[in-house]
């Protein structure tokens, strides 16, 4: 798995990455923005995402697999 700081390339990644980080702000988490320009707990982990503040491991590609995630027969 590959660390990174950008923000995913799959929208249903970004929006896991995101509600996660969401989460750990719900259950008391400090944000890593000095002063976000939203207070809501999943517009701060978006602008936490965006700036590159978060690391988030993301699965290799398979080269087998196709862009459906099947696997070539």
């Amino acid at each position: 798995m590959a660390v990174s700081n950008q923000p995913p390339d799959s929208k249903f990644a970004y929006v896991v990455v995101v509600a996660r980080r969401a989460r750990q702000l719900m259950a008391g988490g400090r944000p890593l923005v000095d002063n976000p320009k939203n207070h809501k707990y999943t517009r701060v982990a978006e602008e936490e995402l965006r700036k590159g503040l978060l690391e988030f491991e993301q699965p290799e590609t398979n080269a087998d697999e196709n862009q459906d995630g099947k696997r070539k027969k």
